[in-house]
């Protein structure tokens, strides 16, 4: 058989099976990755890839690794889900970096997270005052969490005392210039009143529009392909002051 067709049946093989694979083990890859995880997810895909360009091997011994592969990362998942101690040690625990906004000089060696990483994480966090920080926690995925000191939290309409209207999750109802139905059915509402909304606004065709949205307050959001944004091509051109 041709090479190259030998490649793209392999390949195809190797890249559905890793689908598969990879929807089985579900989303804890990705929103949890550890350092071990990072590892073993090198791995299911370097065998992934040796199945569909090895051809100096048959492609079953590597579709054989890749199952056990896949297997072991699902039963490691099971054993840290039902077993506490288990999950402690292989994926690590939270650590406590800043105390009632002391450094923990001593956790950070341990852990061997320096000041610099410290200091970046709080940056990314929009902290630039160590002062601010009342606790911080080294998460087992690398993230740092804070807790800022009372006086310095953003204020919540909760503490105005204001009432706020329910947001929701806005609904599409026009997605790549094609009406979502079932969407619309969702929503109560039916395509009369969408062509109605869209001629308000100028539009004769919903396939004239990129993304309709509509949100929990009943307001309409429509982008089209083609938006009337006059091209601005000189700095002068920009409003505000020069």
């Amino acid at each position: 058989m041709n090479e190259a067709l030998v490649v793209i049946v392999r390949g195809v093989i190797g890249f559905v099976t890793l689908l598969i694979f990879a929807r089985l083990l579900g989303k804890q890859q990705i929103s949890q990755l550890t350092f071990f995880d990072y590892v073993l997810g090198i791995t299911i895909g370097s065998i992934a890839a040796s199945l569909t360009t090895d051809l100096t091997t048959r492609a079953w011994p590597h579709w054989v690794g890749l199952v056990v592969w896949t297997l072991m990362v699902a039963a490691l998942q099971w054993i840290t889900l039902k077993w506490r101690y288990a999950s402690k040690y292989i994926d690590g625990e939270p650590t406590v970096v800043i105390m009632n906004g002391k450094i923990m000089e001593d956790t950070m060696k341990k852990t061997r997270y320096r000041t610099s990483d410290l200091l970046e994480q709080l940056r990314l966090k929009e902290v630039f005052d160590l002062s601010q920080v009342e606790f911080a926690v080294l998460e087992t995925n690398g993230q740092l969490s804070v807790l800022k000191k009372s006086e310095y939290q953003t204020v919540t309409t909760q503490d105005l005392n204001i009432s706020t209207d329910y947001q929701g999750i806005g609904t599409e109802l026009i997605y790549d210039g094609v009406v979502v139905e079932q969407n619309l059915k969702q929503v109560d509402l039916d395509r009369t009143w969408l062509d109605n909304q869209l001629r308000n606004q100028g539009i004769n065709d919903p396939s004239e529009v990129f993304l309709a949205n509509l949100d929990t307050q009943g307001n309409l959001y429509i982008d089209r392909y083609r938006d009337h944004i006059q091209k601005l091509t000189d700095v002068g051109d920009y409003p505000g002051p020069h």
